[in-house]
């Protein structure tokens, strides 16, 4: 295994950096906390580019798999390791890798090759702990791939990272993605472009799931605006008790696409 280096001293400049990183304020690079991100990391092909351990970090075989891919790592005493993590309860271990490649391309290669047709797509979502979970439940799902507008939030911030559970490393990932030309894209793919809408009167679970699809929500707190509902081919709502005004957005993407799921599955399997 490499060398560990040891720093002591809280303005060392690989820690500003990765306190900069954290926050967002490097873009080039994201931030992933905890043993169980770092397995995950470890699993995908993301270019992991250095880490952190608190000082008595005891999983000496997860530390000897990160050093197979980086030999950029750095003992610290637990205040200072305090001082760089995005949790209370850090689990010692950190690391700094390279931003997965993202944007159209990325995810063209993905589309109808197996799993659900459908792609889903975010507009403006603000919350990361939402949007996090919404691509763990979509690649659980075995949907195609995600697409985020611009004005959302940042898929891989730490706090995504952590809600998404690992699948930000693996799932393709178009962000920062303007509306019309996600709906242009769509239209050349072929695919429908389906919306939650909760003033439709078409309930989710009637739609055909096997024709490839272009998903959509929109924000937490205003959906989508109705020039935007005025583009798009089908409108679709989950049927809920009166007096229940909304669900959560991640909520509410699994439930749709596990009915999509279910009705993959009862075709083709």
């Amino acid at each position: 295994m490499s060398e560990i280096e040891k720093i002591t001293s809280r303005d060392n400049r690989r820690l500003v950096t990765a306190r900069k990183i954290r926050d967002g304020k490097i873009s080039e690079q994201i931030f992933i906390e905890g043993r169980r991100l770092t397995f995950e990391a470890l699993r995908s092909d993301i270019s992991i580019e250095e880490c952190f351990v608190a000082e008595g970090f005891r999983d000496q075989e997860l530390l000897a798999a990160v050093a197979n891919r980086t030999s950029a790592i750095a003992e610290i005493s637990g205040s200072v390791f305090g001082s760089i993590a995005d949790t209370d309860r850090s689990q010692g271990i950190i690391l700094i890798a390279k931003r997965p490649r993202t944007g159209a391309d990325t995810i063209k290669s993905r589309i109808g090759i197996g799993g659900l047709p459908i792609t889903v797509f975010l507009k403006e979502v603000n919350n990361p702990s939402n949007l996090g979970a919404i691509v763990r439940t979509a690649e659980a799902a075995g949907v195609a791939s995600v697409i985020i507008s611009r004005h959302s939030a940042d898929v891989y911030s730490a706090k995504a990272l952590r809600a998404a559970m690992g699948a930000s490393f693996r799932l393709p990932i178009w962000d920062n993605a303007d509306f019309d030309e996600v709906l242009g894209w769509a239209e050349k793919g072929k695919m429908l472009t389906t919306a939650a809408d909760a003033k439709s009167s078409e309930i989710y679970s009637d739609l055909d799931w096997s024709i490839p699809r272009l998903l959509i929500f929109g924000s937490e707190a205003h959906g989508l605006s109705d020039a935007d509902m005025g583009k798009i081919d089908d409108r679709i709502k989950i049927h809920m008790e009166s007096e229940v005004e909304s669900l959560n957005i991640a909520v509410s993407v699994g439930i749709i696409l596990f009915e999509a799921k279910r009705q993959h599955f009862e075709k083709y399997v």
